[in-house]
Protein backbone atom coordinates (compact mmCIF):
# COMPACT_ATOMS: atom_id res chain seq x y z
CA UNK A 1 0.00 0.00 0.00
CA UNK A 2 1.40 3.38 -0.96
CA UNK A 3 1.91 5.75 1.95
CA UNK A 4 0.38 9.24 1.78
CA UNK A 5 2.71 12.00 0.71
CA UNK A 6 3.10 14.35 3.64
CA UNK A 7 5.52 17.05 2.55
CA UNK A 8 3.99 20.38 1.60
CA UNK A 9 5.03 21.99 -1.65
CA UNK A 10 7.07 25.07 -0.87
CA UNK A 11 7.52 28.16 -3.07
CA UNK A 12 10.38 27.71 -5.51
CA UNK A 13 12.93 30.49 -5.76
CA UNK A 14 14.15 31.67 -9.15
CA UNK A 15 16.72 29.10 -10.21
CA UNK A 16 18.49 28.64 -13.51
CA UNK A 17 19.33 25.07 -14.45
CA UNK A 18 22.93 24.89 -15.60
CA UNK A 19 23.65 22.62 -18.54
CA UNK A 20 26.64 20.33 -18.29
CA UNK A 21 28.54 18.03 -20.60
CA UNK A 22 29.51 14.82 -18.90
CA UNK A 23 32.45 12.53 -19.63
CA UNK A 24 32.23 9.07 -21.12
CA UNK A 25 35.15 7.69 -19.09
CA UNK A 26 37.10 8.54 -15.97
CA UNK A 27 40.04 9.64 -18.11
CA UNK A 28 38.27 12.47 -19.95
CA UNK A 29 38.60 15.32 -17.45
CA UNK A 30 41.40 17.86 -17.13
CA UNK A 31 43.20 15.45 -14.78
CA UNK A 32 43.41 11.65 -14.80
CA UNK A 33 41.58 9.68 -12.12
CA UNK A 34 44.89 7.93 -11.42
CA UNK A 35 46.77 11.16 -10.66
CA UNK A 36 48.47 11.51 -7.28
CA UNK A 37 46.78 14.87 -6.66
CA UNK A 38 43.28 13.43 -7.07
CA UNK A 39 44.07 10.38 -4.95
CA UNK A 40 45.43 12.64 -2.21
CA UNK A 41 42.28 14.79 -2.29
CA UNK A 42 40.02 11.71 -2.14
CA UNK A 43 41.96 10.37 0.85
CA UNK A 44 41.54 13.66 2.74
CA UNK A 45 37.81 13.78 2.05
CA UNK A 46 37.37 10.13 3.04
CA UNK A 47 39.02 10.93 6.36
CA UNK A 48 36.18 13.34 7.14
CA UNK A 49 33.85 11.11 9.14
CA UNK A 50 32.15 13.95 11.07
CA UNK A 51 31.01 17.19 9.45
CA UNK A 52 28.04 19.50 8.94
CA UNK A 53 26.81 21.63 6.06
CA UNK A 54 23.76 23.81 5.57
CA UNK A 55 22.28 25.77 2.70
CA UNK A 56 19.44 25.77 0.17
CA UNK A 57 17.74 22.79 -1.47
CA UNK A 58 15.57 22.78 -4.59
CA UNK A 59 13.78 19.80 -6.12
CA UNK A 60 12.24 20.36 -9.56
CA UNK A 61 10.18 17.43 -10.79
CA UNK A 62 7.65 16.91 -13.53
CA UNK A 63 4.74 17.27 -11.12
CA UNK A 64 6.21 19.22 -8.21
CA UNK A 65 8.58 22.01 -7.28
CA UNK A 66 9.97 22.19 -3.77
CA UNK A 67 12.28 24.68 -2.12
CA UNK A 68 13.68 24.32 1.39
CA UNK A 69 16.59 25.07 3.65
CA UNK A 70 18.67 21.97 4.40
CA UNK A 71 21.01 20.85 7.15
CA UNK A 72 23.22 17.78 6.73
CA UNK A 73 25.08 16.26 9.68
CA UNK A 74 27.41 13.31 9.18
CA UNK A 75 27.93 11.41 12.45
CA UNK A 76 30.15 8.62 11.12
CA UNK A 77 30.95 6.93 7.82
CA UNK A 78 27.45 5.37 7.61
CA UNK A 79 25.32 7.52 9.93
CA UNK A 80 23.86 10.90 9.04
CA UNK A 81 20.91 13.28 9.36
CA UNK A 82 19.16 15.33 6.68
CA UNK A 83 16.83 18.09 7.85
CA UNK A 84 14.61 20.11 5.49
CA UNK A 85 12.88 23.23 6.81
CA UNK A 86 10.48 25.68 5.17
CA UNK A 87 11.14 29.43 4.83
CA UNK A 88 9.72 30.14 8.31
CA UNK A 89 11.97 27.51 9.93
CA UNK A 90 9.43 24.75 10.54
CA UNK A 91 10.55 21.17 9.93
CA UNK A 92 9.26 19.61 6.74
CA UNK A 93 11.32 16.41 6.88
CA UNK A 94 13.95 14.95 9.19
CA UNK A 95 15.75 11.84 8.00
CA UNK A 96 18.13 9.99 10.33
CA UNK A 97 20.12 6.97 9.12
CA UNK A 98 22.00 4.86 11.69
CA UNK A 99 23.26 1.29 11.45
CA UNK A 100 21.35 0.65 8.24
CA UNK A 101 18.01 1.77 9.67
CA UNK A 102 16.14 4.93 8.66
CA UNK A 103 13.83 7.10 10.73
CA UNK A 104 11.86 9.80 8.91
CA UNK A 105 9.87 12.40 10.82
CA UNK A 106 7.31 14.27 8.69
CA UNK A 107 5.91 17.79 9.06
CA UNK A 108 3.17 16.49 11.38
CA UNK A 109 5.67 14.96 13.77
CA UNK A 110 4.84 11.41 12.75
CA UNK A 111 7.75 8.98 12.59
CA UNK A 112 8.25 6.36 9.87
CA UNK A 113 10.84 3.55 9.83
CA UNK A 114 12.49 1.59 7.04
CA UNK A 115 15.76 0.05 5.90
CA UNK A 116 15.38 1.78 2.51
CA UNK A 117 15.66 5.60 2.81
CA UNK A 118 15.30 6.19 -0.94
CA UNK A 119 11.96 4.39 -1.14
CA UNK A 120 10.69 5.96 2.08
CA UNK A 121 11.41 9.48 0.82
CA UNK A 122 9.72 8.72 -2.50
CA UNK A 123 6.62 7.22 -0.89
CA UNK A 124 6.19 10.11 1.54
CA UNK A 125 7.26 13.07 -0.60
CA UNK A 126 7.32 12.01 -4.26
CA UNK A 127 10.99 13.01 -4.50
CA UNK A 128 13.53 10.61 -6.03
CA UNK A 129 16.81 11.02 -4.11
CA UNK A 130 19.64 8.43 -4.09
CA UNK A 131 20.74 8.96 -0.50
CA UNK A 132 23.71 6.54 -0.42
CA UNK A 133 25.31 8.31 -3.36
CA UNK A 134 24.15 11.78 -2.34
CA UNK A 135 26.09 11.61 0.91
CA UNK A 136 29.25 11.17 -1.15
CA UNK A 137 28.33 13.58 -3.95
CA UNK A 138 27.87 16.48 -1.53
CA UNK A 139 31.52 16.12 -0.47
CA UNK A 140 32.75 15.93 -4.06
CA UNK A 141 33.33 12.17 -4.22
CA UNK A 142 32.02 10.10 -7.18
CA UNK A 143 30.39 7.36 -5.11
CA UNK A 144 29.23 4.57 -7.42
CA UNK A 145 29.55 6.71 -10.58
CA UNK A 146 30.55 4.77 -13.67
CA UNK A 147 32.30 7.82 -15.17
CA UNK A 148 33.49 11.17 -13.86
CA UNK A 149 35.70 14.13 -14.77
CA UNK A 150 38.31 15.87 -12.58
CA UNK A 151 39.45 19.48 -12.79
CA UNK A 152 43.01 20.84 -12.69
CA UNK A 153 42.38 21.70 -9.01
CA UNK A 154 41.77 17.98 -8.32
CA UNK A 155 38.07 18.60 -7.79
CA UNK A 156 35.24 16.49 -9.15
CA UNK A 157 33.69 18.38 -12.10
CA UNK A 158 30.91 16.06 -13.27
CA UNK A 159 29.80 12.44 -13.10
CA UNK A 160 27.29 9.95 -14.42
CA UNK A 161 25.73 7.05 -12.53
CA UNK A 162 23.24 4.54 -13.91
CA UNK A 163 20.99 2.27 -11.89
CA UNK A 164 18.65 0.11 -13.91
CA UNK A 165 16.84 2.38 -16.36
CA UNK A 166 17.68 5.52 -14.37
CA UNK A 167 20.66 7.68 -15.35
CA UNK A 168 21.93 10.36 -13.01
CA UNK A 169 24.15 13.29 -13.96
CA UNK A 170 25.87 15.58 -11.47
CA UNK A 171 27.72 18.80 -12.25
CA UNK A 172 29.74 20.94 -9.82
CA UNK A 173 29.74 24.74 -10.18
CA UNK A 174 32.11 25.81 -7.39
CA UNK A 175 34.10 24.72 -4.34
CA UNK A 176 34.82 26.35 -0.98
CA UNK A 177 38.52 27.29 -1.00
CA UNK A 178 38.51 28.51 2.62
CA UNK A 179 38.46 25.02 4.12
CA UNK A 180 40.75 22.02 3.81
CA UNK A 181 40.05 19.80 2.06
CA UNK A 182 38.08 22.00 -0.30
CA UNK A 183 34.43 20.89 -0.57
CA UNK A 184 31.59 21.77 -2.97
CA UNK A 185 29.66 25.03 -2.74
CA UNK A 186 27.12 24.28 -5.48
CA UNK A 187 26.04 21.19 -7.39
CA UNK A 188 23.21 20.23 -9.72
CA UNK A 189 21.80 16.71 -10.02
CA UNK A 190 19.73 15.58 -13.00
CA UNK A 191 17.74 12.38 -13.49
CA UNK A 192 15.27 12.32 -16.37
CA UNK A 193 12.90 15.25 -15.83
CA UNK A 194 13.96 15.64 -12.17
CA UNK A 195 16.49 18.18 -10.92
CA UNK A 196 18.05 18.64 -7.49
CA UNK A 197 20.02 21.82 -6.79
CA UNK A 198 22.14 22.21 -3.66
CA UNK A 199 23.91 25.35 -2.48
CA UNK A 200 26.09 24.99 0.60
CA UNK A 201 26.33 28.21 2.63
CA UNK A 202 28.80 26.80 5.16
CA UNK A 203 30.79 23.75 6.18
CA UNK A 204 31.82 22.71 9.70
CA UNK A 205 34.53 20.04 9.82
CA UNK A 206 35.17 18.14 13.06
Amino acid sequence: MQLPRVIRLLPLCSLILAACTLPDTTEKGDVSATSAGWKNHVEKVNNLTRYQTRGSFAYIGENQKTYARFFWQQYSADSYKLLLTNPVGSTELELIVRDGQTQLTDNKGQKHYSDDPDNMIYQLTGMTIPMENLRQWITGLPGEAQSYAISNEYHLKALTWSQGMEKWKVSYQSYNDKISPQLPDRLDIEQGSNRIKLKMDSWTLN
